[in-house]
């Protein structure tokens, strides 16, 4: 299986998952990307075995007053595509660094 790509908000939701970020209001607000973005990529990345989710449970969301959250958590395949996309990020970093830290 060739490995996917992945975009720069992509890496962003996978790091906001692998800092502890469980659910998708929480990895929207440490990744700054609205919920258009970010839902689709976890979607789509438990799709391709990056991530996978189970709900809680349904008592404990009730006695916290809301709905149940669908809680996400990286694969060995997600963390091997972060460590990845980290690598390639960091190389495009130096693009963008002013010119005196470059030196």
């Amino acid at each position: 299986m060739s490995q996917p790509r992945i975009t720069y908000p992509g890496a962003c939701v996978l790091q906001a998952v692998a800092r502890g970020c469980r659910y998708g209001f929480d990895i929207m607000d440490f990744a700054g990307l609205p919920s258009g973005t970010v839902y689709p990529i976890l979607r789509r990345y438990e799709a391709l075995g990056l991530l996978r989710s189970d709900w809680e449970e349904t008592d404990n969301a009730h006695a916290k007053g809301r709905p149940r959250r669908r809680n996400y958590e990286l694969t060995l395949d997600g963390e091997a595509a972060l460590q990845r996309a980290a690598e390639r990020f960091a190389l495009h970093q130096r693009i963008f660094a002013p010119e005196e830290a470059q030196g």
